[in-house]
């Protein structure tokens, strides 16, 4: 295959489920003008340095993300929105290998629109940090610590928005307390959740 990256090849090889329909996936993205890389553990695709694309596996399936889906006009209603959450992606999910060729001619149209969005500049326009909800309990954190009130505001809206899903994803009270109580020292110091 043409484009075809050592570092995929090595990934396919380790892939205990889906490596059939991973490899299909792979021939049909490289069927486009796309460039195949290896990012956070998947194979990338992009186009003029932009990401288009990624192959990722899950337990129940395989998927195609595509890192702007949410600009994509999608006429046979396949793309899904991982979580409510997940702003910008969005993933084809495959079960099993007649899937994905009986898709095939939609995939390679979304990922033409996939390039052409990119092309163009377009932007998703992402909900503002103040739209996320903020749990009562880090509230009550942020009243009784004034420092830690203004570590957060000044962390980026990147990472204020992904300690508030953080801390929101947490079903139980006590749970949101002990997630907060443990990440107050990342706060103060100016870090954000993953760093």
């Amino acid at each position: 295959m043409e484009n075809a990256n050592p570092k995929v090849d090595a990934f396919l090889d380790r892939l205990p489920a889906w490596r059939e329909e991973c490899e299909k996936l792979r021939a049909i993205v490289l069927e486009c003008p796309l460039n195949e890389e290896f990012k956070w553990g998947n194979p990338c695709y992009s186009h003029s340095g932009r990401n288009i694309v990624l192959i990722h596996v899950f337990k129940e399936y395989c998927a195609l993300l595509f890192f702007k889906g949410a600009l994509l006009k999608d006429p046979k209603g396949i793309l899904i929105q991982q979580t409510e959450n997940v702003q910008a992606a969005r993933q084809i999910r495959f079960t099993h290998i007649g899937e994905i060729q009986k898709q095939k001619a939609a995939i390679k149209s979304l990922i033409q629109q996939a390039i052409e969005v990119e092309s163009s500049g377009q932007k998703v326009e992402f909900k503002k940090t103040g739209e996320f909800p903020m749990p009562v309990e880090f509230k009550q954190a942020l009243k009784k610590m004034p420092a830690l009130k203004t570590a957060f505001a000044a962390l980026t809206h990147g990472r204020q928005r992904a300690y508030l899903l953080h801390f929101s994803s947490a079903k139980q009270s006590q749970t949101r307390e002990a997630r907060i109580e443990k990440v107050i020292p990342k706060i103060l110091d100016g870090f954000g959740l993953n760093d």
